[in-house]
């Protein structure tokens, strides 16, 4: 099995493709029938190639000279230099294999791996300096509005941890009467060290998972539920719901009393929800397909709530160190399309809170225009809201995914 030849065809479908790498190398993986070490080296080959693609392109023009490639002929450089010089696999497995991944260029390949080999101290020390978004592979608009909001050394520390592979968080369930003890036997935990029921996992725990006593989250997504902190026998909507893990922390907090409503615009990702939630033991929620934009009817009628938790989309700069395709994905113009789309949710859910009522607003984005700009916006055209508190979880500095939440408050007639 030639994982390197797996590798191209996989990083080739998502160039071709908008499906996520993730989804692709599961696909992949199943399909060859892959062993666990294979198939974790495949996830390496393609994963790591993804972070740094404007890195090993520059590695491949200075050892080309600036030759022109074909696409499938770069995915093949990009994938040895990356074996090469940044995952140290020894230099004959790297070359030889991916060589004879290489079909008609396979000499081309051959002359150009052999070189790196040659070449690998000074290659690798470049690196120290070059400019961030080549170094760091970060698209250059994203590099400026970093530099422009939080300063170049913030911007750098930013960079180099997307650059990391993203540790696994599960998160106790204790919904689930014997969570507790069942996953005291899990081997491989690490408590997080200031978030209470997240857990570090390596090996990840997949029979504890699909037994429901965890739930695989980061720690970051457990801070907008808890700021919206719902109390047993309240009316509570959880607006942009799916796949699940914020509704099952609010059921969680309700202790199953009250009227806890879960809506998603999306009925594949509402499956989903469904699914989790069944696993997670959360029973007493209803759950509805319902976009608050839309202009629909509400499937809730004319109900008002006392607490909302507004999970919207957003562009996911928080998230990057553990959704790799983002950073290639995102466009500058989608921060406008995207504060746009999150202010009318905002505004429709605002019409649903009762007076007193809380709505907190979250996101796993670190970009001011989709956080305190926008809560900012909107406290400007509501005079009768308080923002009682917010955070901004920043990445180096807090040791998990970025996230943002706020609390507004609806004040009393």
């Amino acid at each position: 099995m030639n994982i390197r030849r797996l590798s191209v065809e996989v990083l080739e479908a998502w160039q071709k493709t908008p499906r996520y790498a993730s989804e692709l190398l599961e696909d992949k993986t199943r399909q060859a029938a892959l062993s666990g070490p294979n198939a974790a080296f495949l996830h390496d080959i393609v994963l790591t190639t993804l972070r740094n693609l404007s890195l090993l392109d520059h590695w491949i023009s200075h050892l080309t000279d600036n030759r022109h490639l074909d696409h499938r002929t770069r995915w093949v450089l990009r994938i040895g230099l990356c074996q090469l010089l940044l995952l140290g696999v020894p230099s004959h497995a790297a070359v030889n294999e991916t060589v004879a991944a290489a079909g008609r260029a396979s000499g081309l390949v051959n002359a150009v791996l052999r070189r790196a080999g040659r070449e690998l101290e000074p290659l690798l020390a470049q690196r120290e300096k070059l400019p961030l978004a080549i170094a760091w592979s970060q698209p250059e608009f994203l590099i400026r509005r970093w530099i422009k909001t939080m300063g170049k050394e913030k911007t750098a520390a930013l960079c180099a941890w997307n650059q990391e592979p993203a540790e696994t968080y599960i998160r106790l369930n204790r919904l689930h009467e014997e969570a507790e003890e069942r996953l005291a036997n899990v081997p491989g935990l690490s408590p997080h060290p200031s978030v209470e029921d997240f857990f570090a996992v390596n090996p990840v725990p997949r029979e504890a998972l699909k037994a429901g006593i965890c739930y695989a989250q980061d720690p970051s997504t457990s801070f907008a539920p808890h700021m919206l902190a719902p109390k047993p026998g309240e009316t509570v909507l959880d607006a942009c719901a799916a796949p699940g893990g914020k509704t099952a922390i609010l059921a969680q907090l309700m202790c199953g009393e009250g009227t806890l409503i879960a809506c998603d615009s999306s009925p594949a990702r509402l499956n989903r929800l469904r699914e989790n939630l069944t696993r997670l033991r959360v029973h007493r929620v209803q759950i509805h397909q319902h976009d608050l934009i839309s202009g629909a009817p509400a499937p809730y009628g004319s109900m008002l709530f006392d607490r909302i938790l507004l999970d919207v989309p957003c562009s996911n700069t928080g998230v990057m160190r553990r959704r790799v395709d983002v950073r290639w994905r995102l466009t500058e113009p989608e921060f406008a399309e995207l504060a746009r789309t999150q202010r009318a949710l905002v505004e429709s859910a605002l019409r649903l809170l009762k007076p007193g009522g809380s709505l907190v607003y979250s996101t796993c984005s670190i970009d001011p225009e989709e956080n305190q700009q926008l809560v900012k916006a909107v406290m400007a055209d509501h005079p009768d809201l308080e923002l009682a508190e917010s955070r901004l979880i920043f990445p180096p500095k807090d040791q998990m995914d970025g996230a943002y939440a706020a609390r507004l408050v609806k004040q009393s007639s």
